[in-house]
Formats: C-alpha cells, sequence, structure tokens
C-alpha cells in the first residue's frame, strides 16, 4: 500500500468485544479501563485500528446491540469522558478507532421507544417504528410472517386496549426504527456527528442492508421480488450516500465498514460504490469451507466484484457472531453457516483446527485489502462448548427454546496471564460476567505465548509485522500462478509469493525462493498439509 492511499484500504484492524477483552476494575466485566490498560498489547501485536463493540448505555439483553442511548457510555463499561480518553490514547499510539452503530433497531428501553409504548395507534410517537395492527379475530395474529433472526415471529404484540404489535426482526426487546420517517434519518446523521466530533475514526454498521423495508410489509411467503421484503432494498442507498457525504465533511479520512451477510456479489459491491460505503466485511470467505478449490473461487468472485467500484475486499475469520475457526477448521465441516444446532457437539480435532487457522493467517493476511482479527484469534482461542445451560445468555438460545446454543461460546472473557481462571481477565475474587474458561487456557494466555518461539502469538505478530513492511502486501494487485489442485499460490508486487497447501500430502516449495515465514515446521523442501508460506521470488 502506498503512502498516498487511505488508510483503510489495507488495514489491519482489531475487534475489541468489551465485555469480554479485559477487566479495569475488577467487578468481572470488562471495561473501557481494560481496553486503555491493553493498548501496548495491541501496539506490540501491530495492527492499525480498533473496532469496539457497542459500549452504550443498554440492558444488554442482546450483548449491548440493543441500545437505550447511543450517546452515552453503559456505567458497566465506563464514562463518556473514558471513551474520550481511549480515543485520545489510540490516536497517540498510532492507532485508529472505530465504533459500532447499530441503526436497525434499539432496545425497548430507549426513550422513543417507551414514548411510543405510550401514544396511541397513528400518533408520531409510534411513526418512529413499526406498529401494525394484528390480523384475524381481536387483531390476535401477527401483521405478517416475517420471522425473527432470532427465533419466532418478528412482531410482539402490545399490552393494552390497542393490542397493535411492533416490529423487530431480531429480540422482541430490539423494535426496529422506521427508516421512511424524516426524523430517524436526522436523528442518526446527528449520532454520526456526535461521535466524530469525540474523534471517531468511523463506524461498523450493525445489519447494514436491513434499515428500509418494502412498501406495505408484504408476506415473505410467495414474495417473488428479489430480495426479501426486509432487507437490501433500493432506499437503503440513499441513507448511505449521505452518511458518506457526512463524513467527508470531517478532516481526516473516516471509514465505514459494513455487516453485509449478502450472498450476491453484485448486490454486494452496490453498497461499495464511491459515494458509499468504503468496506463491507467478506462473509464468503469466513463462511467457505477449508477447500482449495472453494477459497479460490471465494478470493476470484470478491476481485471481481470490488474492482468496477474501486473497493478494497476485507477478510474476516471470526468475529463475536460466529463460531471461532479453529474450531471450525478442526471438524469434518468446515464452512460457516447458521445452522448452529445442527453443529453443536460434533467432533472436534483443536490440533488439526490450530494447524489450519495459522496457514489462514498468512493466507489472509497476504490476500489484497485489508484484514480483521477477532479478540482471541491472534491466541489461538477455540469456541467453548460446553457451557452450562444456567449460565448462556445469548438470546438466540433463549428464543430458540434451547436448541440453538447460541454465540456465547466465541465470547468467553479471553485469557491473559496465571495458570487458573479468571487468567489475569481481572480480580481474583470477582469472577466472569460469563465464567467458563477452559483450564487448558493456561497455556494460551498473551502472557504465556508472548515470546514463546512458534506460538499463536508471536506468529500474529510476524505476520502484521511483515504485512506492514512489504510494500506489496495490503491493497493492490495479485496474481495467480500454476500450481496443484489442492494448492494456493499467488503472488504480490515486490516479489513476494504466498503458497498454501490444502492437500493431504506435502508438496514441493518452489525452487530458488527464500522463505519469509511459515505457518508450521517445514519438512526440508518440502510444504506440509495445512501449511502456509511467505516467500521472496523472482
Amino acid at each position: 500500500m502506498t503512502e498516498s492511499q487511505p488508510w483503510w484500504r489495507g488495514a489491519a484492524l482489531y475487534q475489541v468485544y468489551p465485555r469480554s477483552f479485559a477487566d479495569g476494575n475488577g467487578d468481572g466485566t470488562g471495561d473501557i479501563a481494560g481496553i486503555r490498560s491493553r493498548l501496548p498489547y495491541l501496539v506490540e501485536l501491530g495492527v492499525d485500528a480498533l473496532w469496539i463493540s457497542p459500549w452504550y448505555v443498554s440492558p444488554l439483553a442482546d450483548g449491548g446491540y440493543d441500545i437505550a442511548d447511543y450517546r452515552d457510555i453503559d456505567p458497566r463499561f465506563g464514562t463518556l469522558a473514558e471513551a474520550e480518553q481511549l480515543i485520545a490514547e489510540c490516536h497517540a499510539a498510532g492507532l485508529r478507532l472505530i465504533v459500532d452503530l447499530v441503526p436497525n433497531h434499539c432496545s425497548d428501553q430507549h426513550p422513543w421507544f417507551r414514548a411510543a409504548l405510550a401514544a396511541a395507534p397513528g400518533s408520531p410517537e409510534r411513526a418512529l417504528f413499526h406498529f401494525r395492527p394484528g390480523l384475524g379475530e381481536d387483531g390476535r395474529l401477527p401483521p405478517n410472517d416475517w420471522r425473527s433472526h432470532f427465533g419466532g415471529p418478528a412482531w410482539q404484540r402490545t399490552e393494552g386496549p390497542d393490542g397493535e404489535w411492533y416490529l423487530h426482526m431480531f429480540a422482541p426487546e430490539q423494535p426496529d426504527w422506521n427508516w421512511d420517517n424524516p426524523a430517524v434519518r436526522a436523528e442518526f446523521e446527528s449520532i454520526l456527528r456526535f461521535w466524530l466530533d469525540l474523534g471517531a475514526d468511523g463506524f461498523r454498521i450493525d445489519v447494514t442492508d436491513h434499515l428500509v423495508k418494502e412498501d406495505g410489509l408484504p408476506d415473505s411467503a410467495g414474495h417473488h421480488g428479489k430480495p426479501d421484503p426486509w432487507r437490501d432494498q433500493e432506499g437503503v442507498h440513499e441513507i448511505y450516500r449521505s452518511w458518506r457525504a457526512l463524513a467527508d465533511s470531517y478532516p481526516g479520512e473516516r471509514l465505514f465498514v459494513a455487516e453485509l451477510w449478502e450472498n450476491d456479489p453484485l448486490r454486494f459491491a452496490r453498497y461499495l460504490r464511491p459515494d458509499e460505503l468504503q468496506t463491507a466485511f467478506n462473509f464468503a470467505f469466513l463462511k467457505s469451507a477449508w477447500a482449495a478449490a472453494e477459497l479460490r473461487g471465494v478470493i476470484d468472485d470478491t476481485l471481481a466484484s470490488h474492482a468496477p467500484v474501486g473497493a478494497p475486499p476485507t477478510w474476516v475469520l471470526s468475529n463475536h457472531d460466529t463460531t471461532r475457526h479453529v474450531t471450525r477448521y478442526g471438524g469434518v465441516d468446515t464452512t460457516y453457516g447458521f445452522d448452529r444446532a445442527s453443529r453443536f457437539g460434533q467432533p472436534v480435532d483443536l490440533e488439526l483446527g490450530t494447524r489450519r487457522a495459522r496457514a489462514a493467517a498468512l493466507l489472509t493476511c497476504a490476500l489484497p485489502g485489508g484484514v480483521y482479527v477477532y479478540q482471541g484469534d491472534e491466541l489461538g482461542l477455540w469456541e467453548v462448548e460446553d457451557i452450562p445451560d444456567e449460565l448462556r445468555q445469548d438470546p438466540t438460545w433463549l428464543r430458540s427454546g434451547g436448541v440453538d446454543r447460541g454465540r456465547d461460546g466465541c465470547r468467553v472473557p479471553i485469557p491473559w496471564s496465571g495458570t487458573r481462571p479468571p487468567f489475569g481477565f481481572g480480580a481474583e475474587q470477582a469472577p466472569p460476567w460469563l465464567d467458563v474458561q477452559p483450564t487448558a487456557w493456561k497455556d494460551f494466555t498473551a502472557a504465556a505465548e508472548s515470546g514463546a518461539y512458534g506460538s499463536h502469538l508471536e506468529l500474529y505478530r510476524e505476520v502484521l509485522r511483515l504485512r506492514r513492511a512489504e510494500p506489496g502486501l495490503g491493497d493492490g494487485p495479485m496474481s495467480w500462478l500454476p500450481s496443484a489442485e489442492e494448492v494456493l499460490d499467488f503472488t504480490r508486487p515486490g516479489g513476494f509469493r504466498c503458497v498454501v497447501n490444502l492437500g493431504p500430502t506435502p508438496v514441493a516449495l518452489p525452487s530458488g525462493a527464500g522463505v519469509l515465514l511459515a505457518s508450521g515446521p517445514l519438512d526440508g523442501t518440502l510444504l506440509p498439509t495445512d501449511t502456509a508460506v511467505w516467500l521472496r521470488w523472482g
């Protein structure tokens, strides 16, 4: 990446899930004080920016994605003054910081929604959300057949004589905003300005394609239009063009990154047109099987769809919503899907998963564009599946009646030091908010891995160091080289070459190439299975 290009085109960003990152005040919940205390660790890791998952005032019905006040910090995480200090300290350390924005829905404790519940049908207060009368006798049936992503109907009936229903595409505690209402649009532009004025370098946009719903809210069943009536409507692009113009009015280079689970590459790319959002998570790669042909197809499709709009790809392996990739890659089925119930409890070979995760780190960091690291990825952490039912908190677990085991397993507080829980996460006398850290994590703490030859952490540090040092990495072109069917082999400018062996047997390393870094031990002149190598070539 050249110096003249915007920072975000080739950046490495680190996702902080605040509750589970570091507890600075000893109450068992991660907080801003904990993040501030670990900034030297993040600087040494070699990332360029932080993405902070929601830290706003919230009842935490959905881990903070149910927001009651978009302009203040939840007291469990700290204060607004501490958030300002964190932003300033990040900038002083050479890091940027982007905050999570949740524009599709708020908390049912948000003042505007509480006012809507108290108001009459047809009132301006209710027009800020999607309130509708029910169907059937006495309006006892939901207004349409839409289903919540967390299970059950997407409608909740209000108490009281009018008995209207309100839309919630997620939990009932998360009512959807009505983006056809100009007051909602004005409010979110004000929220953007609030955080930009505090120095935030950008925003991750939650469920980016959900804001605008199809006129009339028609049933999904038998719906012949594309896409679904609750997502990816044409009107959403007008919103993001206005946001982009707002952000561009500020000095510096402010970033938007979209959470966009869109399977059609062309529709995906429409969000990345030059006057809309700069980047979007490439979930097609995250969902892909650990197979050369499938990965190569996703890479080619991604580059082809991003090129016409001039946007850089954004690669990601795990986040707070998905099964950690050490676990995924150690299973028989290495893809990711939302059918967590069918995959829970399947045998996992953590040694195999770890070997593949190390190779995936080299692969993603060698591809064109930006890359995200979810907290704990750099330590080689795996999904914690044996969480007692009474400790599970994810609404997907609660609303599915225990069928979907939920996302708690990737949100377990991460280990920092020591040989027993809470592993330096916080005070010994204060169990973490989700108190299920595996005892085996004593060998996977940041302290245990720091300086340890061949550790996952040291691999990530070297990957990110070389990624910054190599002028051909980050944003820019790549070229495939001829290779065996189960091998990925490509070059980047400046004589850089990446080879990944996903096959069952070792393959010969290219002759005349110098090894910059390998994800695991090499076998003389052979590249072992599930191993990646960076080479100086040509």
